[in-house]
């Protein structure tokens, strides 16, 4: 039997900013395939439908699903959490009502042909799923390593020749490359995993990638170390990286250090921007978000950067910093380790310090930015990016 597969999101919670209320939660990258993509190979079928917040419905974004408000599903059906990671392929499913779980966590519900599903069911039948379930947006930077290690070693035994000119440091199997442009001087360390380039890739001589490492289609690697990363497609980027996920549409392309960190679509960092990834005291880093505390568990964190988000040159951004969708980021060398979204310079006690950028600039941004890689402006998307503008402000509590 096969099963339409549904995904859904979580309700908003501090966890999962920057990105909850700017996109779909399933549209995050865990490894080097989207939290979609995931379930998608999982469950062996395209997504029908992903549920989320009212404000996202019909979310426009190059490949993502529809979306919609959460409806009655009639079966049969497959409904996964947003919040978990699948490894694998399905086992068999049963004809009627059941559970997904992960170690006793329920992570997906089934519904039967010609029955309606409306809502989790604590009482079906349970079936057990391997995969990792997350917490908040800073565990994709807990699972990377893991996550890469196990996509990327499927990826073996296809590539291109290796490019001439390049130092292999390690099995020269274990480098993947997919009709990437490299220039020569560029070193490909594989001793801890594969690194694969994906087409239309192109890296600049004397960058140094080290593995595991993904890049995805059309990303400019403009020269640096970059270590552990998964870089979504179209960005532009320069080392020096460690364990970042970039989910696409993004620009890094200056010095200075990013680590232990996600960063979203349409984002910019300024030259010299740098991340503290690790505390003074080497203790677990605990993020501090409009007034919520969060124990990450984690020693090595550095920040959560939301889409559209932009830093200026220079910027310090301390340890554990969650920077939210659309803010600007000038005004003072180092920021609070919150802010807010949409926020428009964060200079410290001046009155210009808790500016919000205005829709029409948020929108003229926007319409400046997206045509950069190739992206149209067009109804459609002009009226989401308006959507989550009013979401964001009013969940901010600066209306």
């Amino acid at each position: 039997m096969t099963h339409a597969l549904y995904l859904l999101d979580p309700d908003p919670s501090p966890a999962w900013a920057p990105f909850a209320g700017s996109r779909p939660i399933s549209e995050l990258r865990a490894g080097a395939h989207l939290i979609r993509e995931q379930w998608e190979a999982f469950a062996a079928t395209e997504t029908t439908a992903v549920f989320a917040l009212p404000h996202l419905a019909g979310f426009v974004e190059p490949g993502a699903p529809v979306v919609r408000v959460r409806h009655p599903v009639t079966g049969p059906a497959l409904l996964g959490s947003s919040t978990f990671v699948p490894r694998g392929l399905a086992p068999p499913l049963p004809p009627a009502a059941f559970r997904l779980t992960c170690q006793g966590v329920t992570v997906g519900w089934g519904v039967g042909a010609g029955a309606t599903w409306e809502g989790p069911q604590a009482s079906a039948a349970s079936v057990e799923v391997s995969g990792v379930v997350l917490h908040g947006a800073y565990e994709l930077v807990r699972t990377l390593e893991r996550q890469l290690a196990e996509q990327l070693a499927e990826r073996l035994g296809d590539s291109d020749p290796i490019p001439a000119g390049s130092t292999v440091l390690g099995d020269p199997a274990w480098v993947v490359v997919h009709d990437a442009a490299v220039e020569p001087g560029v070193v490909f360390d594989v001793r801890q995993g594969p690194v694969v380039l994906e087409s239309g890739v192109e890296v600049r001589s004397g960058s140094r990638l080290e593995a595991p490492l993904w890049v995805g289609a059309n990303t400019q690697v403009l020269g640096g170390p970059i270590r552990a990363s998964a870089i979504g497609p179209h960005c532009k980027v320069r080392g020096e990286l460690a364990c970042c996920v970039f989910l696409g549409y993004a620009n890094k392309a200056h010095d200075g250090f990013v680590g232990h960190s996600v960063i979203g679509r349409w984002a910019n960092i300024g030259a010299g921007t740098i991340t503290s990834n690790l505390k003074n005291t080497y203790g677990a880093v605990r993020l501090e978000i409009a007034g919520a505390t969060i124990e990450t568990g984690l020693i090595n964190l550095g920040s959560l950067i939301g889409d559209h988000a932009k830093t200026a040159i220079g910027t310090l951004l301390g340890t554990g910093s969650v920077i939210g969708v659309g803010a600007n980021v000038f005004g003072t060398v180092r920021p609070p380790k919150y802010v807010p979204p949409l926020a428009w310079g964060v200079g410290g006690g001046t009155p210009e310090s808790d500016q919000r950028l205005t829709k029409e600039g948020f929108l003229k941004i926007a319409e400046r930015v997206l045509p950069r890689r190739d992206v149209a402006v067009d109804d459609a998307t002009r009226a989401q990016l308006g959507r989550i503008y009013d979401w964001a402000t009013r969940s901010s509590g600066r209306a």
